[in-house]
């Protein structure tokens, strides 16, 4: 109480501090007689501690993530190396496919040159009989189309008008 009245009085003269002026030196002076904050301070310490910890774990997380990228290059260089051996059969599977379809429709072509061949050669022989069978299979052709409309088509209205 006599340090509130001292600086009363003397900010009445006129010739002391101010309160706010007091509290700044009285804080100064704890200040001083307290362990200053420098890296040898409890404070200053913990937040050095702090932050190499801080460092460690940032490096950790480096190391870890490399680690991680590493093994993803990996796997998929395997899984390349896999869809190159896959594209390998498959094109290899095709070649055989190929080539083997490829001989069979030579053979097929070969086959069919054969046989158009030796029917030029019997229609050349026998023009009469060729030109007979032909008749006779357009006449069957117009009777069974004949037949297949006159069967699924019912007669048209005035067509029994007239017949009754």
């Amino acid at each position: 109480m006599a340090d509130n009245e001292s600086t009363t009085n003397n900010v009445a003269n006129g010739t002391g501090k101010s309160t706010a002026s007091a509290a700044r030196a009285r804080s100064a002076a704890a200040r001083s007689k307290a362990p200053s904050r420098t890296s040898g301070s409890p404070r200053g310490s913990a937040r050095k501690a702090s932050e190499d910890a801080m460092k460690k774990q940032i490096a950790e997380l480096k190391r870890e993530v490399s680690r991680l990228n590493r093994a993803l290059s990996e796997r998929a260089e395997e899984a390349a190396e896999a869809v190159h051996g896959w594209y390998q059969n498959a094109a290899e599977r095709a070649s055989n496919l190929y080539s083997g379809a490829s001989d069979r429709t030579s053979r097929a072509t070969r086959q069919l040159r054969t046989q158009a061949h030796s029917v030029s050669e019997t229609v050349q022989q026998n023009p009469g009989t060729f030109s007979t069978a032909m008749l006779i299979g357009g006449l069957v052709g117009v009777l069974a189309g004949m037949a297949i409309s006159r069967a699924s088509e019912p007669e048209p209205d005035w067509f029994r008008r007239w017949h009754r």
